[in-house]
């Protein structure tokens, strides 16, 4: 698709920068703020939605991948102080509240959740000049509420067809990205659950929120059948549960039960997902609804609270867990006026997993803001060299690499070495344990299952603990 944005516009988008508007807030400042949508029209005002991140390892450029009531909006955050917009994809609906996306290589996958839409398949490549729609219909459904990837898989949730009844979740290979191939639908397996309004999934295990019945853990086999593996239901201060993540070690989630409106999010421990139990509850203020959690590494919680903004937790005691930090995106509605009973303002999400640290926010009537948390937050988050504690001679090569990598270490005969590789959302894509028979380590790890982008490979023995950052290139 080609862009078409001229210098007038551009000046005005970079104009709307709020000067004279005060947004409270705690540890986390402002960097820059636009309002493409300021006049759009809609229902409460209600203009943008699901927001995500995209990191270019070819450009070395970062992108805020931004859905509206009639379009998606793609970013350049580069310089998070000046946000370019570089494209948008108009949507076959305007006015639509619901629109969700994520990536997978370079493609940006967007649903939406009002009739009548479609699915969209935009390939990012060619940013910063333009993105092209490579696939805009409704043959593979008309609707679908979330959407989430894990390794080469596309996970939709509330799947609609051409009017047909809701299902509850499908999922799709990305082996060819541009083409997903429906791999199996969770009722063929499991049709006791009703719904899938969001999922978390790593290494085919899915964290699926499925409103009314709580979070349903279920798991997809080599044989790509579904099995239902527990369910958690009934906790305090239950409702619709709506969203979760979890922390790099696997044993933490939190997620959102956001009606009724005002209550708290759940600190869950899933250290065994057989036997769940929970831990804690947090809340930005009494009668603040929270929608949309993301968690970075084991220790900060990023969590959408509507009306409150967006809130920052330390959730590396999960039983204490404390707020850190906060940006109120929404300053005209909250704690002062005891919130509104309209659910549908404030902050959307918040995603904070660009390789810069910068946080991509998007409220619903404010519009989007590039957000950077404090120097504490910055420098507690694992990224190149952060880790390395001893002189082992630790490298990575080829580097970059399309499918193997060696890790070669010096002077660790006879110990048990285990590495792991995550991406940069902090997932464990990789993991194993090795002992080293020989002065000098040298493996080689098979990665063509990885897609495009930036890793992290840390090694951890009894006098070793480093990480280096490695890129895949397809």
């Amino acid at each position: 698709m080609k862009k078409i944005i001229t210098l007038n516009i551009l000046l005005f988008c970079l104009s709307l920068t709020i000067k004279s508007q005060t947004y409270p807030s705690l540890n986390v400042n402002l960097l820059s703020h636009i309002d493409p949508e300021k006049d759009a029209t809609g229902s409460d005002g209600r203009k943008y939605s699901g927001c995500w991140g995209w990191h270019q390892p070819s450009k070395n450029k970062e992108y805020a991948l931004v859905g509206t009531s009639s379009k998606t909006y793609f970013i350049d955050v580069t310089n998070p102080s000046s946000p370019i917009i570089c494209d948008s994809v108009k949507a076959i609906r305007n006015g639509c509240t619901w629109r969700e996306l994520k990536t997978y290589q370079n493609y940006c996958y967007i649903v939406s959740d009002d009739s009548p839409s479609s699915f969209q398949i935009v390939d990012l490549q060619y940013l910063p000049d333009s993105v092209h729609v490579v696939y805009n219909d409704t043959t593979y459904f008309e609707r679908a509420h979330t959407v989430f990837v894990d390794k080469d898989k596309l996970y939709c949730g509330g799947v609609t067809r051409h009017g047909a009844a809701t299902e509850s979740m499908w999922v799709f290979s990305l082996a060819t990205p541009s083409v997903p191939v429906l791999v199996r639908k969770l009722a063929q397996d499991i049709p006791s659950i009703g719904y899938v309004h969001d999922m978390f999934v790593l290494n085919d295990t899915i964290y699926a929120s499925c409103g009314g019945q709580g979070l349903q853990i279920v798991k997809l086999n080599s044989t790509n059948t579904f099995s239902l593996i527990s369910s958690f239901s009934g906790y305090p201060y239950s409702g619709y549960n709506h969203s979760s993540w979890i922390t790099n070690d696997r044993k933490t989630m939190v997620f959102a039960d956001e009606v009724p409106s005002g209550l708290p999010a759940k600190v869950i421990d899933v250290s065994n997902i057989t036997s769940i139990n929970l831990v804690d509850t947090i809340r930005s203020h009494f009668g603040a609804t929270a929608h949309n959690p993301y968690i970075v590494g084991n220790k900060w919680c990023w969590l959408s609270t509507y009306q409150d903004g967006v809130y920052l937790y330390d959730i590396s005691t999960p039983s204490t867990s404390v707020v850190y930090g906060f940006f109120d995106t929404h300053p005209q509605h909250g704690v002062n006026d005891n919130f509104t009973t309209n659910a549908y303002r404030g902050n959307w999400g918040a995603y904070p997993y660009l390789p810069s640290k910068i946080i991509i926010a998007c409220d619903m009537q404010n519009g989007i803001f590039i957000l950077e948390g404090d120097a504490t937050y910055k420098n507690s988050i694992v990224g190149v060299n952060e880790h390395a504690t001893s002189n082992s001679n630790f490298s990575v090569y080829p580097n970059p690499s399309s499918s193997q990598i060696t890790l070669y270490i010096a002077n660790q005969q006879n110990e048990k070495i285990e590495y792991t590789i995550t991406d940069m959302f902090g997932k464990i894509v990789q993991e194993n344990s090795i002992t080293s028979n020989a002065p000098i380590f040298n493996q080689t790890i098979n990665v063509t299952s990885l897609s495009s982008g930036c890793y992290y490979v840390t090694l951890k023995g009894k006098k070793l603990n480093e990480t280096k950052k490695i890129i895949i290139q397809k």
